[in-house]
């Protein structure tokens, strides 16, 4: 006679500790034996972002000024000494604010070359400035050579033009 052997249904907490999550952990690379691993890869990435931080810091206040890491474009470069630096005094100080107001910075302006102020200067205002600057040459050019062609004309009939 052969005895049929039941499984008990497990539930709730029950179901809870029969499952062994290391051996699921291990499979994936979890593991106990995982763990001095997982530790320097831990290690490699704080050094890493250490690094990557202090980079970004020094780039951003560079003691040397003339020297970081971001690469600059040659006019910026041939341009440089035209510039200087414009120190805003902080917002909470009063007396600075007027002195600053007095100079002439005001909020909305930028600074030109040596130091000029120079008031609502984008690039779309600047590139449409450009485009008139080209077009009035291009109108002067051709007005120009109409006239010296009339004037030419009048000439080779005889009339004294000057």
């Amino acid at each position: 006679m052969i005895r049929k052997r039941y499984q008990e249904a497990k539930t709730g907490f029950q179901l809870l500790k029969s499952i062994n999550a290391d051996k699921y952990l291990r499979k994936i690379g979890l593991g106990k034996e995982d763990y001095y691993f997982w530790k320097q890869v831990g290690k490699a990435l704080l050094c890493t972002y250490t690094l990557f931080g202090a980079a970004w810091l020094y780039n951003e206040t560079s003691p040397l000024g003339w020297w970081t890491l971001k690469p600059r474009p040659k006019e910026e470069r041939e341009l440089a000494h035209l510039y200087e630096r414009r120190e805003f005094p902080y917002p909470g100080d009063a007396e600075a604010m007027e002195e600053f107001v007095a100079k002439g910075g005001m909020i909305g302006t930028t600074i030109g070359p040596k130091g000029t102020v120079e008031t609502d200067k984008d690039a779309v205002n600047y590139q449409k400035e450009m485009q008139n600057k080209k077009f009035e040459q291009e109108a002067l050019k051709l007005w120009l050579r109409m006239r010296n062609e009339v004037i030419q004309e009048l000439q080779e009939k005889g009339y004294d033009v000057e």
